[in-house]
């Protein structure tokens, strides 16, 4: 009896123990599977632009105009790689848009563990606030951690998941999304000023805590890009309008880290 009475002791203080870390948001699906190495087969990985030729590559992370202010880890080339799934999805929604008069934009595709290391050491520097004024001027950086806009693990690292905009062909430019890529604060969430699900301009009455805000223009063009996306197989993400995810992603339990480079 004495053996039973502790396994159920024992399973209680699991329960209780789980429900611990999951409101300290640890016990996120991402952070239970184990990355794999540099070595791994990338055999379902394809370069987007063999399946998808008319996207734009703006593959911010091999640049230095992204949040850290320096090329990231793991970017050895400026190309976008996805599983073939995901791109081969991507080109739908690509064809879709064409028809529309729009390219798609992209920045970011996957994203090896290392890259998201690097994000993680950047982060725990205090000090290294260069690009604090283009992407995160309302924030400390203390609390990027904290807030979740930098984790330990990415969706990215599965290989279907996609950073991106839309490029309008008539004007030649990007559609004004109202914020740009990788802005850190409320105005990246898909339901600012707006209800995504059902494409409702809710008013710019509804600011930031800085008062900042976006115009029914800005988010109808938000949800062009929405539309598109749900339309062909991906899925959104809460606080970032430029992110989507395959929704069956073939790897979503595997975190890759071999280099962004030409396979």
């Amino acid at each position: 009896m004495k053996k039973y009475i502790l396994g159920g002791i024992a399973a209680v203080l699991i329960v209780i123990g789980c429900m611990w870390v999951a409101k300290g948001h640890n016990c996120k699906k991402e952070n239970t599977a184990v990355a794999v190495s540099a070595n791994d087969d990338n055999s379902q990985f394809v370069t987007l632009t063999d399946v998808v030729p008319d996207v734009i590559l703006e593959i911010r992370y091999f640049s230095t105009y992204n949040f850290a202010g320096q090329r990231i880890d793991g970017y050895e080339q400026p190309i976008a790689l996805l599983t073939k799934a995901a791109a081969d999805s991507l080109k739908a929604v690509s064809d879709d848009m064409k028809a529309h008069g729009y390219r798609l934009k992209i920045y970011d595709a996957y994203r090896p563990q290392k890259a998201v290391d690097h994000f993680v050491r950047w982060a725990s520097d205090l000090s290294a606030t260069e690009m604090k004024s283009y992407f995160y001027p309302d924030l400390d950086k203390s609390i990027l951690f904290k807030q979740e806009y930098i984790a330990k693990k990415s969706c990215h690292t599965r290989g279907s998941t996609i950073d991106l905009t839309l490029f309008d062909m008539n004007t030649e430019k990007e559609l004004d999304m109202g914020g740009i890529f990788d802005w850190f604060g409320p105005e990246s969430h898909p339901d600012f000023c707006g209800n995504p699900d059902t494409g409702e301009y809710t008013g710019d009455n509804q600011v930031s805590p800085k008062g900042r805000s976006i115009t029914a223009e800005q988010f109808a063009h938000r949800m062009i890009l929405r539309k598109a996306m749900l339309a062909h197989g991906f899925k959104p993400f809460p606080t970032e309008w430029w992110h989507f995810t395959l929704k069956d992603e073939p790897f979503p339990d595997t975190y890759f880290n071999f280099p962004v480079k030409q396979k």
